[in-house]
């Protein structure tokens, strides 16, 4: 018996170790996998692995996470795919737990300086992956033009229902108007153990899901349904990595009142300095709602609502991923969706990063520092989020 448990253990040990060292965000972390699961354990071959971070870049939701949980549970199932995920994502979601419980000891931060250069460092962090995203995925004058006006449009309309709408509209008007893309090859990633039947019932359990807790909320009043509703949408239509989630989250606790923007910013400004997915995020709102669920329960609720989606979406759609990465359809809609999310992110540094944390020609200047690091001297973001912390505390 002990030597049947013993590939498990080892791998929830193995996703442990780069829980606690997987610093620099979502592209790092699969340099960080393809290193440890390619070329030293060789789970996987590189085409492979490839073939698997497309999928999980085609889906909604956390790519990085997406991939760890997938290679887990193709290597040893359900089980597999459970421990990777705590493994990879405990770490940081305990840290920023702790966080919240700091900020809440501490009492009303708002005008400390190390929260605004905490504040601060997010601003530099959402340019550089603005940047990052803009670069990479808004190439032509068509996808510059979507980028541009979706972010218009979530402006004048800042409404999680403009943010879908405009998501919702790239995927059309990619499939209408973008060029064929070229056919792309590769080695399939992996065989699964899921039946396309299974696959099905987990695709259904997330739609059924993502409408039947909408209704829900609408009717029940329940603190608990309205809050994993909300985490659970927000897991389940985030596409672009862990930045985008940014104006759904704050649309979500921050306009009805559940987390204030201080503190929202603030963590924000500390998740980038934790090792593992931006998504723990969540764990710190959760634990620092100022009504149940909240504390480290809350933290764990929230965390679990906005991963759900995405464990469901992978396990569902490794069996039919093959078919699906062929169709050029499907490749245009997509290559629409990321350059409205462009937008969206876009609309996101302006309100509410930029807005709250630049107040005054030193706060800008402040920013414009963090961003020369970041993007041009390659300074990590764990690295920028302490100076910044620091450099508040002792200058503004």
């Amino acid at each position: 018996m002990p030597a049947k448990h013993s590939p498990l253990l080892a791998l929830f040990l193995t996703y442990l170790r780069l829980g606690f060292t997987s610093f620099g965000g979502p592209v790092a972390h699969l340099g960080y996998f393809r290193d440890e699961f390619v070329s030293r354990k060789k789970w996987l071959t590189d085409e492979a692995y490839a073939d698997l971070v497309a999928l999980c870049q085609f889906l909604p939701g956390p790519a990085s996470s997406q991939v760890s949980y997938a290679i887990g549970y193709l290597r040893h199932g359900w089980w597999g795919g459970f421990l990777a995920w705590c493994g990879f994502t405990l770490p940081s979601a305990f840290a920023l737990i702790l966080f919240a419980y700091g900020l809440t000891a501490l009492g009303d931060t708002s005008g400390a300086g190390w929260v605004l250069g905490l504040k601060l460092a997010a601003v530099a962090v959402v340019a550089k992956a603005l940047w990052g995203m803009g670069t990479k995925l808004c190439r032509t004058r068509t996808t510059v033009t979507f980028a541009l006006v979706a972010g218009a449009l979530v402006l004048l309309f800042p409404t999680v229902w403009a943010q879908l709408g405009v998501i919702a509209g790239g995927a059309l008007a990619g499939w209408a108007l973008l060029d064929q893309p070229p056919a792309g090859a590769g080695a399939k990633a992996g065989k699964s153990s899921l039946s396309s039947r299974t696959g099905f019932f987990c695709l259904m359990t997330f739609a059924v899901l993502l409408i039947g807790l909408w209704i829900a909320a609408a009717f029940s009043g329940s603190r608990w349904i309205d809050t994993f509703e909300a985490f659970y949408r927000s897991g389940s239509l985030v596409f672009g990595g862990g930045h985008v989630v940014l104006p759904l989250l704050e649309e979500s606790v921050v306009a009805p009142g559940w987390v204030d923007q201080g503190t929202f910013l603030a963590g924000y400004g500390a998740a980038q300095a934790v090792p593992g997915p931006l998504f723990t995020f969540s764990a710190f709102l959760g634990a620092s709602m100022n009504a149940s669920p909240t504390g480290w329960l809350g933290g764990l609720y929230c965390l679990v609502a906005i991963y759900v989606p995405s464990i469901l979406l992978v396990t569902g759609l490794l069996p039919f991923w093959d078919r699906i990465r062929s169709n050029q359809a499907a490749k245009r809609a997509l290559a629409g969706t990321n350059a409205a999310v462009v937008g969206l992110l876009l609309a996101a540094f302006y309100n509410p990063v930029w807005t709250s944390a630049v107040i005054s020609p030193r706060a800008a200047a402040f920013a414009l520092v963090g961003f020369l690091l970041l993007q041009f001297w390659k300074m990590p973001p764990w690295a920028l989020v302490i100076l910044s912390g620091l450099a508040g505390w002792a200058v503004l």
